[in-house]
């Protein structure tokens, strides 16, 4: 018979003190951002110390009413261009031909003509052809199209449709087909497949271009100052016009804006954890 050797217990090559923490060593920024915090500071003190800021009580209610402008203006034009991207993504991806190619045709005129080109179209054309008509004068909406904030809206809510809705195009043809065939297989309505898989997929494969069409949107609300609306950019303008001082408004504008992207970028990282929880 063979003699049983016992088995000799493994050297432990690396020992592991359980009295290191290595919580600290997590816990330590990286070079590159103590670089960055540092180089932001320095700026922000040389802004405070070595810049004219005498003007910015004289301006302080009109740059908040212009950021509550920029702001509401962005969010109402994202929610608008959105609810209208969902229909035009769904026509082009599953959609038959009739409704199909008008929703190719508007993505495709929206994104080959400039937004500027658009908002003068829609506030110079529309704006100078509804005076033309009594009834419309003398209708309850004319205080609100003698305006110009309606334009705005309007022309930034359809340039984020255009641009949306062939983002969504995608989202939704990405979405595997055995799933919507698997629900069909089990009875599920075509509503009810479309908002508790289709749409909710659909939304969180779009969120991260979402985001960044978001932010453009945001780089593009100044636009609206050509056209007499007051916003964060107009109002640095005037501060320019009035004082002569140029770039501290400017650079007060940028912070403003870096601020705003700062919170979308934010808000829809958020989106992400949340939707396929709540929706799927």
């Amino acid at each position: 018979m063979m003699s049983e050797t016992p088995l000799e217990a493994p050297i432990e090559t690396f020992p592991i003190h359980k009295d290191s923490d290595t919580s600290g060593q997590a816990r330590k920024l990286p070079p590159h951002r103590i670089v960055l915090i540092l180089i932001g500071i320095a700026l922000v003190a040389s802004a405070i110390f070595f810049m004219r800021w005498d003007w910015l009580p004289n301006y302080g209610d009109l740059i908040l009413q212009g950021l509550w402008r920029t702001i509401w203006i962005l969010i109402v034009t994202v929610i608008i261009g959105f609810l209208l991207a969902v229909p035009l993504g769904l026509a082009q991806a599953a959609g038959p031909a009739i409704l199909a190619v008008p929703a190719r045709v508007f993505c495709t005129i929206v994104r080959g003509t400039p937004l500027l080109l658009q908002l003068w179209l829609l506030y110079y054309g529309l704006g100078s052809l509804f005076p033309q008509y009594p009834w419309i004068r003398s209708s309850e909406l004319w205080p609100y199209l003698r305006q110009a904030w309606p334009y705005a809206v309007l022309a930034l809510s359809l340039s984020y449709a255009g641009y949306e809705g062939e983002v969504m195009r995608g989202a939704f043809a990405g979405v595997p087909k055995g799933q919507l065939e698997s629900a069909r297989a089990f009875g599920m309505r075509r509503f009810t497949i479309f908002r508790r898989i289709w749409l909710p997929q659909a939304i969180h494969r779009a969120l991260p271009t979402l985001a960044g069409e978001a932010v453009l949107q945001l780089k593009s609300t100044p636009l609206v100052a050509t056209i007499t609306v007051v916003d964060l950019y107009s109002v640095a303008s005037r501060v320019r016009q009035d004082t002569f001082i140029t770039y501290e408004p400017l650079l007060l504008l940028a912070a403003g804006y870096l601020v705003i992207t700062g919170i979308i970028v934010f808000l829809f990282r958020r989106l992400e954890k949340l939707i396929p929880s709540r929706l799927g």
